[in-house]
C-alpha cells in the first residue's frame, strides 16, 4: 500500500470518530490505526533511525583558523586583465604548534579553503617555555622584521595585526613585539614565523654546552 493511500486512510478513520463519538467507531478507529502503522514500509523506519544517527554531535577539531587578509589582485594577461583574490591565514592549535598559509583564486572562499590547506602543510613547532619563549629573537622575512622578548606572567601578547594572530595560536600567552621594516601582513607573519622557527630551547643548549638545566639556569 502506497503512503499516500496510507494517509487516506487515517483521515477517514478521525472523520469517522468526530462524526459518530461512540465506543465501537474508537474501537474500529484503533485497530484501522494499528494496522496502517503495521503496513508502513520499513525503508521509512529506516531512515528515521538514520536521522537519529546523523543528529549526534561531531567533536570540534582543535586547529583553530584565522583570516588576515583578503585582497583583489589583478594579472595583466594577452585580453586584458584577470580578477583573483588573495588570502592569507593563520593556523594554529594553540599548543605549539602554528602555520601560515597564502593562496589565490577567484573567490574568496576557495581562496580561504586553498590558504588553509597551504597552512598546514607548514606548520612549525615552537618551543614554549612557562607560557612564553626562551629567549630574545629577531626573524626576518623580506623587507620586514619583527623582534620578540619573553615577558613575565600577566603581561599578555603585546603584539597587534598578522604578528599578534600567530602568537595566540601557537599557544604563547606572555610576550613583548615590535614590527620593525615593511608592514605588509604577509611580512609580518612570515617573519614572526621564523622567529618561531629559530628559538632554541634551554634543554638544548645545555646539551650542547654538557651542562645540567640547573647549571644553565643558575
Amino acid at each position: 500500500m502506497s503512503e499516500e493511500k496510507l494517509e487516506t486512510q487515517v483521515e477517514e478513520t478521525v472523520e469517522a470518530v468526530a462524526e459518530e463519538n461512540t465506543e465501537a467507531a474508537v474501537e474500529e478507529s484503533t485497530e484501522a490505526v494499528e494496522e496502517v502503522v503495521t503496513e508502513l514500509p520499513a525503508k521509512k523506519q529506516r531512515s528515521r533511525k538514520k536521522k537519529v544517527e546523523t543528529q549526534e554531535v561531531k567533536p570540534e577539531s582543535e586547529w583553530k583558523e584565522q583570516v588576515v587578509q583578503i585582497r583583489r589582485v589583478t594579472k595583466v594577461v594577452k585580453g586584458g586583465k584577470k580578477l583573483s583574490f588573495r588570502a592569507i591565514v593563520i593556523v594554529g592549535n594553540q599548543k605549539g604548534q602554528v602555520g601560515v598559509g597564502c593562496a589565490k583564486a577567484s573567490e574568496v572562499i576557495i581562496a580561504i579553503q586553498k590558504a588553509i590547506a597551504d597552512g598546514r602543510k607548514n606548520l612549525i613547532t615552537v618551543p614554549i617555555f612557562k607560557t612564553t619563549i626562551p629567549h630574545p629573537i629577531t626573524g626576518r622575512s623580506g623587507a620586514g622584521a619583527v623582534m620578540l622578548r619573553p615577558a613575565s606572567q600577566g603581561t599578555g601578547i603585546i603584539a597587534g595585526g598578522a604578528v599578534r594572530s600567530v602568537l595566540e595560536l601557537a599557544g604563547i600567552e606572555n610576550i613583548l613585539s615590535k614590527s620593525l621594516g615593511s608592514k605588509s601582513p604577509l611580512n609580518a607573519a612570515n617573519a614572526t614565523l621564523e622567529a618561531l622557527k629559530a628559538l632554541k630551547p634551554f634543554s638544548e643548549v645545555a646539551k650542547k654546552r654538557g651542562l645540567t638545566m640547573a647549571e644553565l639556569l643558575n
